[in-house]
């Protein structure tokens, strides 16, 4: 019976420490604030992603990436780049999150481009007359006649997605399977014969979650406000509430970057330039610049109310 008590009386002392370093905003691994990035170009192989008139996205998606894989190295030298493909490759999802948490990534970027289907159309063109019989009788009537066409959509722009919040539990069982990218190792140590369900464990998935979505958002504002100051038309960061299952699997803060419509001829082409891949991959790098000086701050804020 003492037993029990003291592992409660253990588990809830931990849950006390857990929630004072969060609520004071001391991370729970010190290190380098932005040391290792994971880029994900979309699709590849025999999955070609969304279709443009004569582009397909798994290829724009590994231009782009390996052009800010390129650009980080020259301009953010002291972070390293892991990418899940180089090459016209398929990867399942299940496979690029097991990379990327492999690779002990502290950030997850994945490359894709949009679509939208063009959208039907039909006018009324005039009347057709045709004949009916009803009890031996014949009888006439007029029938509508309608042309259908299709336009093509007319959407265009950017688009930064991270979970959505409907999927925070998925998230929370990232970071239980990969504790480690995050876990500070004295920490690890106390809680090493804990149960993965503990509540102190559970209060430390939790509030490291938030603070991952809180990064993850806060770096979508920023892509998005990279992308208008080029005078890209930007459609905003938002949530996903269905779909890129990838950005919940990772434990770590995660992105996915909609660079433009490969539906609209315009944005294809720019899709498809040296300037706009290089346009793009500026804006994200000019991004994650901003981010990483905002996660510095805050260790130096941390720090100071410490001391």
């Amino acid at each position: 019976m003492n037993k029990v008590k003291n592992i409660g009386w253990i588990s809830l002392s931990l849950i006390a420490i857990v929630l004072f370093a969060f609520v004071n905003k001391i991370p729970v691994k010190q290190k380098q604030t932005l040391k290792r990035i994971v880029i994900d170009p979309g699709h590849g192989g025999a999955d070609y992603g969304a279709h443009g008139k004569y582009s397909n996205e798994k290829d724009i998606a590994l231009a782009v990436a390996l052009k800010l894989d390129s650009l980080i190295q020259e301009e953010m030298p002291d972070v390293e780049v892991y990418m899940t493909r180089t090459t016209d490759v398929f990867d399942n999802v299940k496979v690029k999150a097991s990379k990327a948490n492999a690779a002990g990534g502290d950030l997850f970027i994945s490359i894709h481009c949009n679509d939208a289907p063009p959208t039907r159309h039909s006018e009324l063109i005039g009347y057709k007359t045709v004949k009916y019989k009803r009890k031996g009788k014949t009888y006439t009537k007029k029938v509508p006649q309608y042309h259908t066409y299709t336009v093509e959509s007319p959407a265009k722009g950017t688009e930064t997605y991270i979970w959505g919040v409907d999927k925070n539990d998925n998230k929370t069982q990232a970071l239980r399977e990969n504790e480690s990218l995050f876990m500070d190792s004295s920490l690890a140590k106390e809680m090493k014969d804990f149960d993965p369900y503990d509540p102190a464990k559970q209060v430390m998935y939790s509030l490291k979650m938030q603070q991952y979505f809180d990064r993850s958002y806060n770096l979508a504002l920023t892509v998005e406000d990279e992308f208008k100051k080029v005078g890209r038309v930007s459609r905003e960061a938002k949530q996903r509430q269905k779909g890129i299952w990838v950005l919940q699997a990772v434990a770590m803060p995660a992105i996915l970057v909609e660079t433009g419509f490969i539906s609209d001829p315009e944005e294809e082409d720019y899709l498809n330039s040296q300037r706009g891949q290089q346009e793009i991959a500026g804006c994200i790098v000019n991004a994650l610049k901003r981010y990483r000086i905002s996660l510095e701050n805050k260790m130096t804020n941390n720090k100071q109310q410490q001391q």
